[in-house]
């Protein structure tokens, strides 16, 4: 008999303990016979006890893990949209990785980059926003670093400069009055007869501005930019990023007395806006800092390659490879995706139908090149950049860096200025060396007349893949199809950001789909509609920078419960 030559005191020695460890009444023992009964049943229980516990953790979390652990997080991308997420999710205590491709910058297109001690910006990018959480979110990010700066730009074209936004007189006088005659002859034809219903980028800004100024301001540069004639590309992209823009409205703001209150001010025409000292990289590589300070976790140098979900643990299993090609995966309740639709769609497992495929495949992108060229300042120009409508060369635009931050170069005698060459990854231009690319930056700068040859002491080449996701003209029914089939099949993977959702956004506008991305996240269901961001053309609404809030009805979208004529009505 079990205990039959144990002595008394050690009996009651473990049956004490046994009643201190198992104090419920109805595991209460009073004998050893009893308490291997009571074992045996606590092994069983245990093991199905740890069963329970694995299934909460598939599914809901279990009650020894805290609301925020159970939404284990993986992002794709630590560019704006990327990091924005991963900062307010780390807020939360929600656990964050972001895996990054780039070996060495985080901020995507809005990284800076910097070669020699000078820091320059992949793009451009200004600090402006009528979205009030987005202006306090890069104020509590960068609260004593943000400059205010002057907006300058001009346009070249024909050998001459001219301000934009247009100065009436100036544009007269520069085109001379025969020009100018026909110009608003053009216009006045187009606001009698405007082309209904314009479905291309040329219709719809001639409808703006006369077919005349389209060719002299829009085409050249455009094409340029897409790499596409006007006809081809969408009236979305036009409305989208200079809506409420017109000759007329070019006009009365050029002559009428600029206002203290930007309320109706259209964004195309802001005077002025915020810049970190240390260029955009300064924002999203302090964010990262931050990340990494409240537990959020930033690999570098990790390139995505499969996206697995599984249906019955609710699980994603992310797989990459790291600069050496060594595999790792990670596993978390939700997935971030920043990336292009395309990169996406192929890894993801269950594989999507061979339609959608096709569709996601059939999405197009605009790559660049930046050459950083430093050179003598001998205050040539002073603008953040020039938009270069001339056919004769290949440049599409030139930025001055020093004119955004002085702190971007290092040396006051010095200046350096970006020309950005627009090309398609593996064309002529993407693939010309550095050299090649620099001799044909000075070349060019010579023929403009920002530069003399003897002054430019040296240049950097930059590329950048998929900078501008291409808004042709099947290009929306592509993004629906992906949508749909991802929003029915993969309840927890959410598309942020400028070619995570297919959308030519500014910074702040990716931002925003980042917040509202987090905040259906924390709520644990779909509060926003992420895809009513920026929706509809609605990107030049009237505000001053930081008046909008999150409920707005315009930058930001409705709840996903409510019906049309309840949007109407609000």
């Amino acid at each position: 008999m079990p205990g039959k030559n144990i002595d008394s005191s050690t009996k009651k020695s473990k049956t004490k303990l046994i009643r201190i460890y198992l104090a419920p009444a109805w595991w209460h023992v009073d004998s050893l016979n009893s308490a291997h009964k009571v074992l045996k049943n606590l092994k069983n229980f245990t093991q199905a006890f740890f069963k329970f516990y694995r299934f909460c953790l598939g599914n809901r979390g279990t009650p020894f893990m805290s609301q925020t652990e159970s939404k284990r997080v993986t992002i794709i991308g630590a560019g704006p949209a990327g990091l924005t997420a991963a900062y307010l999710l780390s807020k939360k205590g929600v656990p964050v990785t972001v895996l990054e491709a780039d070996p060495i910058y985080v901020g995507g297109i809005s990284k800076t980059v910097k070669y020699k001690d000078f820091r320059f910006d992949i793009g451009g990018h200004r600090f402006f926003s009528k979205s009030k959480e987005v202006e306090d979110f890069w104020t509590e990010i960068l609260p004593n670093d943000m400059l205010h700066r002057p907006r300058s730009s001009r346009i070249y074209y024909r050998g001459k400069f001219f301000s934009y936004p247009l100065k009436p007189m100036e544009a007269l006088f520069k085109l001379g009055i025969l020009e100018s005659i026909l110009c608003v002859l053009s216009y006045s034809l187009y606001q009698l007869l405007p082309v209904k219903n314009p479905k291309n980028f040329e219709d719809w800004v001639s409808n703006q501005f006369g077919k005349r100024l389209f060719n002299i301001f829009f085409k050249t540069y455009t094409e340029k930019v897409w790499g596409m004639n006007c006809k081809e590309i969408s009236a979305d992209w036009a409305a989208q990023r200079i809506k409420g823009l017109s000759l007329f409205s070019a006009v009365i703001n050029a002559l009428k007395p600029k206002p203290k209150s930007r309320d109706k001010m259209i964004k195309t025409l802001i005077d002025s806006f915020r810049y970190p000292r240390k260029g955009p990289g300064m924002m999203w590589e302090t964010c990262a800092e931050r990340i990494k300070a409240m537990g959020g976790k930033i690999e570098m140098g990790k390139t995505v390659t499969h996206s697995a979900y599984d249906a019955q643990s609710k699980l994603w299993k992310v797989t990459y490879k790291d600069g050496n090609g060594k595999t790792e995966f990670i596993e978390s309740h939700h997935l971030i995706s920043t990336a292009a639709i395309r990169d996406l769609a192929t890894g993801l497992h269950p594989s999507l139908t061979p339609q959608t495929l096709k569709s996601a495949n059939s999405l197009k992108y605009r790559d660049f090149v930046t050459v950083a060229v430093i050179l003598k300042d001998r205050n040539l120009f002073d603008d953040n950049w020039i938009y270069i409508h001339d056919p004769k060369v290949t440049v599409g635009r030139v930025q001055n860096f020093k004119s955004w931050s002085p702190e971007l170069v290092p040396n006051p005698s010095l200046c350096c200025y970006g020309l950005e060459y627009f090309c398609f990854e593996g064309d002529g231009l993407w693939a010309s060396d550095d050299a090649k690319l620099i001799e044909l930056a000075k070349k060019e700068l010579q023929l403009i007349g920002l530069a003399m040859a003897e002054d430019i002491l040296d240049g950097c080449v930059v590329r950048q893949k998929k900078a501008y996701p291409v808004y042709d003209e099947e290009y929306s029914n592509h993004v629906e199809k992906v949508k749909s089939e991802l929003e029915s099949r993969f309840p927890t993977l959410h598309l942020i950001g400028r070619n995570g959702m297919h959308k030519y956004n500014n910074q702040d506008h990716a931002m925003m789909t980042a917040m509202l991305c987090a905040e259906n996240i924390m709520a644990g269901k779909k509060i926003y509609d992420l895809w009513n961001v920026n929706q509809d053309a609605e990107y030049h609404e009237s505000g001053n920078a930081g008046e909008l809030k999150i409920i707005s009805e315009r930058l930001v979208p409705k709840k996903a419960a409510l019906e049309d004529g309840e949007q109407k009505a609000a």
